[in-house]
């Protein structure tokens, strides 16, 4: 069967499946075994929830978090309490998986989401109107059409908030009163149909960038409502290799691409965003870093690329030049000055390194793509 036809025959075969359908089985497992006690409104208890996120290896459930296992306990128990949690860090170090991750674990289902933008109201986050029933019967719970948030405390689960700091600080005010008082007043209705009580289990998990702070920031009001949890890039070069192999590997199968990714040439992925991330080389070599971000989810990104590359271009091998030509294309998507802080890093140390190793002879060779 192709590729094509096995989508087509795949009842699952969507672009992206949300964690708890790509984690199910996971799931399911951690719940048949959980015997913690659990917060009430939880589907599974915080031992639970901190097994499918930092992984356990006699139930063969994968590590899906990279990073700091001590943030993850500090996130369960904010949860738990009646704050809300903000996670904050540069773009890139996986907040929003995390959110998501959390949210499939407590609550089951991580789609009482609101994805926030400069355009973002306040009807989009508490409830709207079917302007058809409201013209045609008036104000009733038949034509309320429910928001994220309205359906998180209705139902008990966590409402995921990205992106907080894009909204209008007016329109982020809107939950202070409802974190305090975990209601929502419906001044339309009346009677009971006025007044939403949260459900045990409601929380409000927000995410926001680092690069953001000061677009709209949030007020001290609120930010007393959320306890901070910052996330930070990986510093483990051997924890992050282990990530972009397996991001990689499993974006590759979701692709239904035979590619090869060797060890040689994921090292060398993630060498390169070390040394400009950090600014400076393992041997000591000064670098600039480019104002591009350099995270491990671009990292990803990168050898994603690189893959599809070398699977429809090449010989179905990675190699240097592949992963060079989607860097250049990575670092110079955000400002164009970058470029000579990119020719710098290839003259100083890139030919250094093609000297010693085939796969960064191949980098070196793909330089011309930043003369063009």
């Amino acid at each position: 069967m192709t590729a094509a036809a096995h989508a087509r025959n795949d009842p699952h075969g969507i672009l992206r499946a949300p964690a708890e359908r790509v984690y199910a089985d996971e799931l399911a497992k951690l719940a048949e075994r959980d015997s913690g006690p659990r917060p009430d409104g939880w589907t599974l208890s915080p031992r639970a929830v901190r097994s499918f996120i930092v992984g356990d290896d006699k139930l063969g459930v994968r590590r899906k978090f990279y990073g700091d296992d001590a943030l993850i306990d500090r996130c369960i128990v904010t949860l738990m309490s009646s704050r809300g949690l903000l996670l904050v860090g540069e773009p890139g170090t996986a907040k929003s998986m995390l959110s998501e991750l959390l949210s499939a674990a407590i609550s089951g289902d991580a789609s009482c989401t609101v994805q926030g933008t400069a355009g973002t109201t306040e009807d989009q986050i508490k409830y709207a109107w079917n302007y058809a029933l409201l013209l045609a019967e008036g104000p009733s719970p038949r034509a309320l059409v429910r928001g994220p948030l309205y359906e998180a405390m209705r139902r008990g689960v966590l409402c995921r908030f990205e992106e907080i700091t894009r909204v209008q600080p007016e329109i982020q005010d809107c939950l202070i009163g409802l974190l305090s008082d975990k209601m929502l007043h419906v001044p339309e209705l009346n009677g009971d149909d006025a007044i939403v009580f949260a459900a045990r289990g409601f929380n409000v998990l927000a995410t926001a960038n680092l690069r953001d702070r000061g677009v709209h920031e949030m007020s001290s009001a609120l930010k007393r409502r959320f306890n901070f949890e910052t996330v930070r890039p990986i510093a483990d070069r051997k924890l992050e290799t282990q990530l972009v192999r397996d991001q990689t590997e499993a974006l590759f199968r979701h692709a239904q691409v035979d590619v090869e990714f060797g060890a040689d040439a994921v090292e060398l992925l993630v060498t390169a965003f070390h040394d400009l991330r950090n600014g400076a080389t393992a041997e000591g070599v000064v670098v600039e870093k480019p104002t591009a971000v350099m995270s491990s989810a671009e990292a990803v990104a990168v050898g994603y690329a690189a893959g599809l590359d070398a699977h429809y271009f090449g010989d179905g091998s990675v190699g240097g030049e592949h992963i060079a030509r989607q860097l250049i294309g990575t670092v110079l998507k955000d400002n164009p000055d970058d470029g000579k802080k990119l020719r710098h890093y290839f003259d100083v140390v890139v030919k250094q390194r093609a000297q010693r190793h085939a796969q960064w002879k191949r980098v070196l060779d793909a330089r011309r793509e930043l003369d063009r």
